[in-house]
């Protein structure tokens, strides 16, 4: 295992750091075990006085429907198990009941704070069945949209953050209310394109159903500089206040290989110091047209992922405004105008898989198309990686040796969203 000194890339501290697998990662992030998630409490210390305490599925800051069962020594965890399933509305089963235009508008609802992510990656794998390929002017407008998104979900993500830590007393109500204060002018810019704020019904196979109405590229433009310009205060109030650094750095170290282990990714990976972002290292739509900066932190705790989302936040905003300078003409949907809901049909057998790079990591469709035509135009079987799933694996492994406060922190570091965890 050969170590080589380089610095962070967007660490202000040198980094050492180490190949394993083909995976560069920082050595001091790579520990020699891990908690065990499986660990028998009848081995721990006798003369302890262990407490089992559940944390949801009703606790708000467990960030939706998320139970997690504790137990604890004084205020220490010694293990704990992450139970899902309390928000189940079967997505994934009724998307075989519909066909391929109808189900765009029922995986809006997986991931509800980033819904255009969830709309482009199950219409992606339909074009991919399909050997459909979008018009330009589509890939880009999908590629700004994305990029609005993931700025829009990540405010939710450091806004609702600061009130896990601190609320009125640590400042976090604050930070939550400026955030919300800027999400509200994406949400203005989406019902202007859409018609809709929350749940859009914008991505269609083959294109987008929506196309720019006139200034709407200057508006964005300016909301993107006005985030940028505001995202200042965000940053200042994780690094500057002193109950955020006392209750976020050091907590929840993520080993990187523990990390990959889980099938983790997104910021929780990028925060650990693995460089893998699929915008980059496997483009779709416009990606292949701009030059991504993925920021990256080293330190590997709570505090450095949310880092990353705000460096996150600017990059895209970066990208978003260097594509609407240059939206180009044409089409904006590679097939006919849908006039019946059978109107899409794949070939009988078609076998697919297509990841993008939403908010929270990896979110991927397995598509298998029908087996039987009698069954009609619609999936035989449509399966769903949600990011947030495999982020909610890694909590036995990061609360075990953390106070039960903590773990309020460490789950709002993972930024779940129950939705697609459950679907």
């Amino acid at each position: 295992m050969a170590v080589s000194a380089a610095p962070a890339v967007s660490s202000s501290l040198a980094t050492r750091w180490t190949e394993v697998g083909g995976v560069r990662v920082p050595v001091e992030l790579v520990t020699p075990g891990w908690p065990d998630p499986h660990m028998d409490l009848s081995t721990y210390d006798p003369e302890a006085d262990l407490m089992a305490l559940n944390m949801g599925p009703q606790h708000p800051s467990t960030h939706g429907v998320l139970r997690v069962k504790v137990w604890l020594d004084g205020e220490t965890v010694v293990k704990a198990i992450p139970y899902v399933g309390y928000l189940h509305r079967g997505v994934e089963k009724l998307c075989e009941k519909l066909t391929y235009v109808q189900i765009t508008p029922i995986v809006d609802k997986n991931d509800y704070v980033s819904p255009m992510m969830n709309e482009l990656a199950v219409n992606m794998a339909f074009e991919a069945a399909l050997g459909v390929e979008p018009p330009p002017r589509a890939q880009v407008l999908r590629t700004i949209l994305a990029e609005i998104q993931r700025i829009a979900s990540h405010l939710i993500s450091v806004g609702t953050w600061g009130l896990d830590m601190g609320g009125a007393i640590g400042g976090g109500a604050t930070v939550f209310l400026y955030c919300m204060r800027e999400r509200e002018l994406i949400l203005d810019l989406f019902e202007e394109l859409t018609g809709g704020r929350f749940h859009y019904n914008t991505h269609t196979v083959g294109g987008n159903r929506h196309d720019l109405p006139a200034g709407w590229d200057r508006k964005a433009i300016e909301v993107l500089d006005r985030i940028v310009a505001r995202s200042e205060e965000y940053e200042r109030f994780l690094v500057d206040n002193p109950i955020c650094h006392q209750r976020a750095r050091g907590i929840a170290v993520i080993d990187p290989l523990l990390a990959m282990e889980c099938g983790a990714s997104g910021p929780i990976l990028r925060g650990s110091g693995v460089d893998f972002d699929l915008r980059r290292d496997a483009p779709y739509a416009a990606y292949d047209q701009v030059e991504l900066r993925v920021p990256v932190r080293t330190e590997g705790d709570a505090l450095a992922r949310a880092l990353v989302r705000i460096d996150e936040l600017r990059e895209s905003a970066r990208v978003a405004k260097l594509l609407l300078q240059g939206v180009p003409e044409g089409p904006i949907c590679a097939l006919k105008p849908v006039k019946l809901p059978g109107a899409v049909k794949l070939q009988e057998g078609e076998q697919v898989y297509v990841g993008i790079e939403s908010p929270r990591g990896e979110l991927g469709t397995w598509l298998l198309a029908n087996t039987d035509r009698k069954l009609g135009p619609h999936p035989y079987r449509l399966k769903i990686r949600p990011p947030s799933l495999h982020a909610l694996s890694l909590l036995p492994y990061l609360c075990p040796g953390h106070t039960l406060s903590d773990v309020v922190v460490i789950i709002g570091s993972l930024d779940p969203i129950l939705g697609e965890v459950d679907r």
